[in-house]
């Protein structure tokens, strides 16, 4: 974000501390902004006065962690800074194609929900940006609130936030750093073909891409040389966008790259997330590729994607790591054991979150580097919970190896705080890590979709955390969305019978 102070005797809005002409809006009459979020508006007003912004992109995370919103223009943002902006409370209500799942113009419509009335989009400053990409044009992440003020139950940044102040009422703070593994094609279409057309409940054709890298060589450095453009293009817009890139790496497959972020606070994480994913598919976009976190694209047999996200605590009293193994420990602390009983014992349902498509399940496979059964191993890749660090520099920490890059960010880190928080209260063992994570007896993960999304629904430990109303809301979009799956004809079926038959 641009330091710099307006101009003086500029023609921009009232930049005073605090944000003063903001209040009576909304937005104070509800409380719903700290100190640092007034301060962070007044900062924001002052950029956009200042680079001359046209446009501010306005948006939330859906329960299918996509960015929706509306894009206002500049005169229109002190208002929004107010009272926040209005959208159509159904998006919460549909499944990954657009369809609506849940009823909204009937007599039995979810409490808030009925007709299709709005839900107000709170903006939260803190998250302010200037786009690189996209000429005079800025971009805010926000909260959902009914218009009477309160909570929308719904809204997945405030439900981790909520599982963060649990974490915190426990005495810790949860630290996440992020693996992010991506395909990006060539996008060999120029325009909207007509088929490429759908509906809800019926998307069109994906578009047509070809390959920009061959795959088989991990790592390999003159690989990365060959789409330097791609590296650069990036490397440039994360950076600018103020994200925390680390790296930017060639993976095993055909087309496919990684990028790590650094180690932040949780809550900074689902952000950021959010922000990365949407930034490489604009920005790949307008240079002619075509970015997907889609977990296994048709293609690339040879390797799927994952999201591979490291946790470890620090205490709140003292802020020693938490995690770190004590003089009588090894690998890891009793708290990390515990947090880590409760990953395990509580993986079948948080499975729903961090592989919240039925693609994902398609990545469960053995000897392929993803899980494919509930074990923790000691710096083993084969297995779902890998600890690694402990005695380091960086200190111990568990890296679930289960989730797929399309997961909901705010959902999969608070599935884990949910896991964690369960074993610690019941001091869950993990019992001993494997060397034979696919041979291993133990619990499978779950095969599907719809047994993950079952899984869910019957553990009380989710249940407690967010709520029955939350649990069934969001079991209802996912079965619908695994029921529509299991009602498609596929090109297998096809294949395979309509000529044997």
């Amino acid at each position: 974000m641009d330091e710099r102070p307006v101009a003086e005797g500029g023609e921009g809005w009232d930049a005073r501390p605090m944000l003063a002409a903001e209040r009576g809006g909304f937005i104070d009459r509800h409380g719903l902004w700290s100190q640092r979020q007034y301060a962070a508006a007044a900062q924001a007003r002052r950029v956009i006065d200042e680079l001359g912004l046209e446009l501010v992109r306005f948006s939330f995370a859906d329960q299918h962690g996509v960015l929706h919103g509306k894009t206002l223009t500049r005169a229109a943002v002190p208002a929004a800074f107010r009272s926040g902006v209005t959208a159509p409370s159904s998006l919460l209500l549909k499944d990954s194609s657009g369809r609506s799942v849940l009823p909204v113009f009937t007599a039995d419509a979810a409490h808030g929900f009925a007709g299709a009335g709005d839900v107000v989009l709170v903006p939260d400053p803190t998250t302010f940006r200037v786009l690189p990409w996209a000429g005079k044009t800025g971009w805010v992440l926000c909260d959902l609130r009914f218009p009477d003020g309160s909570a929308v139950p719904y809204c997945t940044r405030s439900l981790l936030r909520g599982q963060l102040g649990r974490l915190a009422d426990a005495g810790y703070d949860l630290t996440v750093g992020v693996e992010l593994e991506f395909h990006v094609f060539r996008a060999e279409e120029a325009a909207m073909a007509a088929d490429r057309v759908g509906a809800p409940g019926a998307p069109g054709r994906p578009p047509r891409v070809s390959p920009v890298s061959s795959g088989a060589q991990l790592l390999h450095e003159e690989g990365l040389d060959r789409v330097d453009d791609l590296v650069q293009l990036l490397q440039r817009g994360l950076q600018r966008l103020d994200l925390p890139l680390r790296s930017i790496e060639l993976e095993f497959g055909p087309s496919q790259l990684e990028i790590t972020l650094q180690a932040t606070g949780a809550a900074a994480a689902g952000d950021h997330v959010m922000l990365t994913r949407s930034a490489i598919r604009q920005l790949c976009h307008r240079a002619g590729y075509h970015a997907t976190f889609m977990s296994r694209p048709a293609g690339t047999a040879t390797a799927s994607t994952g999201w591979h996200l490291h946790q470890s605590l620090r205490s709140r009293s003292n802020g020693q790591a938490a995690f770190d193994p004590g003089p009588d420990e090894e690998l890891m602390s009793s708290t990390a054991r515990h947090w880590l009983g409760g990953l395990l014992a509580h993986a079948p349902a948080a499975a729903a979150f961090t592989t919240p498509t039925v693609n994902g399940y398609k990545r469960y496979l053995p000897f392929s580097l993803a899980p494919d059964r509930v074990l923790w191993g000691a710096d083993n890749k084969g297995a779902m919970v890998r600890v690694v660090g402990g005695g380091s520099d960086t200190g111990a920490r568990l890296e679930n190896r289960s989730g797929e890059p399309a997961a909901n960010p705010y959902l999969y880190i608070a599935s884990q705080i949910v896991s964690g928080l369960d074993g610690l209260a019941r001091g869950t063992d993990p019992g001993p890590p494997t060397e034979n994570p696919y041979a291993a007896e133990a619990t499978l993960l779950p095969r599907s979709l719809g047994e993950a999304v079952t899984a869910l629904a019957q553990d009380p430990a989710f249940a407690d955390a967010f709520g029955r109303d939350v649990v069934d809301w969001y079991s209802r979009i996912k079965r619908d969305e695994f029921a529509r799956y299991l009602a498609h004809v596929s090109d297998w079926e096809q294949r395979e019978y309509f000529d044997l038959f």
